[in-house]
């Protein structure tokens, strides 16, 4: 939902001198593309950096504008770092969620213990990698989408399994019971003296 041409001119009213994070020149360029023809959703990112900007928080621009908190956020956040003039530089749409930065960083994780990383379990899963990569770079896949990732890098992240040979080997160094020896000679009176005292 955008603003009208009537809401349009609540901005014409906003005192600058209450300005919370926009340079005269960036609230100026604002205003002015605001006044353009543009597209609804670069509309809604200059509404909500200037809204912002007068004082409104997150929720109050969320009501106004009809937009999700995170757009919201995202914007506020923009405007706050003094990229405001940036506003048309990222296009409109999904973001190409998958990098060479994220693929790398997906190696490097399952090539590691998730033990180093903080968490209790032996082995990632798909869904752990999914969720420990949206902390990271915000970007959230499915966890079908990681175990392709996985499978066109020739990885998994099932444990390896040992190969039969290795099988053999560890079964011929183990020790069983049979090689233990006793030096005392068993006694059995302890046996005799538990039926004892169970009747």
């Amino acid at each position: 939902m955008s603003y009208s041409s009537s809401q349009d001119k609540a901005f014409d009213s906003y005192n600058t001198e209450e300005s919370k994070f926009l340079t005269p020149f960036q609230r100026k360029a604002l205003l002015k593309s605001l006044g353009a023809n543009l597209q609804p959703e670069y509309r809604r990112r200059i509404e909500i950096m200037l809204l912002a900007d007068m004082g409104k928080t997150q929720s109050q621009i969320c009501d106004i504008l009809g937009c999700s908190q995170e757009m919201a956020r995202y914007w506020i956040g923009v405007a706050q770092a003094g990229l405001a003039h940036k506003w048309n530089e990222r296009p409109i749409g999904r973001p190409k969620t998958v990098n060479h930065q994220y693929i790398e960083r997906l190696k490097e994780l399952v090539s590691h213990s998730p033990r180093e990383y903080g968490y209790a379990f032996s082995y990632w899963t798909a869904q752990w990698l999914s969720k420990h990569l949206a902390s990271e770079f915000g970007i959230e896949i499915s966890d079908r989408h990681i175990n392709r990732l996985l499978k066109q890098m020739g990885l998994s992240t099932k444990p390896k399994t040992a190969s039969p040979q290795a099988t053999e080997h560890s079964k011929d160094a183990g020790i069983t019971i049979g090689d233990l020896q006793s030096s005392s000679k068993p006694s059995f009176d302890w046996s005799f003296n538990l039926i004892q005292t169970n009747n």
